[in-house]
């Protein structure tokens, strides 16, 4: 049965670093969800950089919207597919959404996804909600709180969730395989 790991932690706490090294522990086809969208030339240069990274072994889909689509797409033989990442993806839902949207059927799609994966994922979010608070913005407030709710459903679907602080991985849950 194909299992669920989210990866989370601060912005440049190495979850993705952490993820690509679980994801070459695991066999058969690797497939890459990149939900980023090459908005800019500091996105494109991330972009690239994170390519590069991963390397030729990951099969790549770019998907800014429809990560339940994604899950679908992978298809058989995939052995592992990392989501990276889950707060870069609430941004551009709430972009294309609009500013003052508050349901986004994409997330219960994806959360319902991750009831029976094609393979194991291994899901890198942002924990935003140990940082600044917001105070100023009701967009940025509005980000933290739907940030923290899909965590939270993510984190509970998972059967392994990691807090990646300063490149160290420490287990948060984990259940046991069935």
């Amino acid at each position: 049965m194909s299992r669920v790991l989210l990866v989370t932690g601060g912005g440049r706490s190495g979850k993705s670093r952490y993820a690509l090294e679980r994801a070459a522990r695991c066999p058969g086809r690797k497939v890459f969800v990149a939900t980023a969208e090459p908005f800019d030339a500091e996105t494109r240069a991330r972009i690239a950089e994170h390519r590069r990274q991963r390397g030729p072994g990951f099969e790549t889909f770019e998907e800014p919207r429809d990560l339940a689509g994604a899950i679908r797409r992978i298809g058989p033989g995939a052995g592992v597919a990392i989501i990276d990442c889950l707060t870069v993806w609430l941004g551009n839902l709430l972009h294309h959404h609009g500013e003052g949207a508050r349901e986004f059927p994409e997330l219960d799609a994806f959360v319902e996804a991750l009831q029976r994966p094609p393979c194991d994922l291994i899901v890198v979010t942002n924990e935003v909600g140990m940082g600044i608070i917001p105070t100023d913005s009701a967009a940025s407030r509005a980000f933290r709180d739907q940030a923290g709710w899909l965590n939270q459903e993510v984190a509970r679907a998972a059967d392994e969730v990691v807090l990646v602080v300063s490149g160290i991985a420490v287990v948060i849950k984990k259940k046991n395989a069935e």
